[in-house]
């Protein structure tokens, strides 16, 4: 029998094994919210301490895990965690909002005029765009948890020459409550503007945390519960971080609330001097 033959019936293929799939290697970005499958805990990458990553739980618990070999679960699949690789710090003086940079500027001392916005999600939004820009006007952001009695927030206040408010509101399109309520303001030191996305979730980029568009909620279900079910995110909290983390700067955001915001910090700066 010749050498050709023998190789052909020779061998076992049912010997042979299957190529094992490799586990992904994941950046274990802080927000980044992963599942140990050893214990069931899920939670969001914190921070490290000595080569370990620390997740946090909707509940606020913290747990301390080793970046073992396909340790964690992503979404149900198996991922190998690598600690991010430190990126160089940028060459340019941008500011997170596309604004020169004010190298070794300390803050100055907060101005009597405000920036409101609608809760504390809108306020940690504009704080990681416009928080320089805002440090160095020295203009204080404020949430007021809803907007439902603005003119007697505002009233009590006490506007003025140089006491003006800014405020941003979500879903300022006509016919809205919003819409209704800002109507009733006829304050010359008080100026109003928004946005038409239902909540400031909204107004960050679906691609931005890594999905292709927000969901449609149905009528009655709280619009943040709604997505996170959708999106399969956990509680509110959860989403949050997510959302929070994929906005590097003003390119991650709608126009309509870049446009919003710097109005606003136009107008509770300008004529104060």
């Amino acid at each position: 029998m010749s050498s050709q033959h023998s190789d052909r019936y020779g061998r076992d293929v049912l010997s042979r094994k299957p190529a094992r799939r490799a586990v992904p290697e994941v950046s274990a970005e802080p927000g980044l919210v992963v599942e140990d499958p050893a214990s069931g805990f899920c939670g969001a990458v914190t921070r490290f301490e000595h080569g370990n990553v620390v997740l946090e739980d909707r509940h606020g618990r913290h747990r301390v895990f080793p970046l073992t070999p396909a340790g964690f679960l992503l979404e149900g699949k198996p991922v190998t965690l690598v600690r991010p690789v430190a990126r160089p710090a940028p060459a340019t003086t941008v500011s997170a909002s596309g604004s020169v940079r004010v190298q070794g500027h300390t803050a100055r001392t907060a101005r009597d005029s405000r920036l409101w916005v609608e809760g504390i999600h809108d306020a940690e939004l504009v704080e990681r765009v416009w928080g320089h820009d805002l440090r160095v006007e020295g203009v204080v952001v404020e949430p007021l948890h809803g907007i439902d009695d603005l003119p007697g927030m505002v009233a009590e206040f006490g506007t003025g020459p140089g006491r003006r408010l800014g405020v941003l509101v979500d879903h300022l399109v006509a016919g809205s409550k919003e819409s209704r309520i800002v109507e009733t303001l006829r304050e010359p030191h008080v100026l109003v503007t928004g946005h038409p996305y239902v909540d400031v979730w909204q107004a960050v980029k679906p691609g931005s945390v890594g999905i292709r568009e927000w969901p449609v909620v149905p009528r009655g279900v709280p619009w943040k519960e709604g997505v996170c079910r959708a999106l399969r995110w956990g509680e509110p909290a959860d989403g949050w971080r997510r959302v929070l983390a994929g906005v590097r700067n003003f390119k991650d955001l709608e126009t309509p609330l870049i446009g919003a915001v710097e109005r606003l910090i136009d107008f509770v700066t300008t004529g104060e001097e």
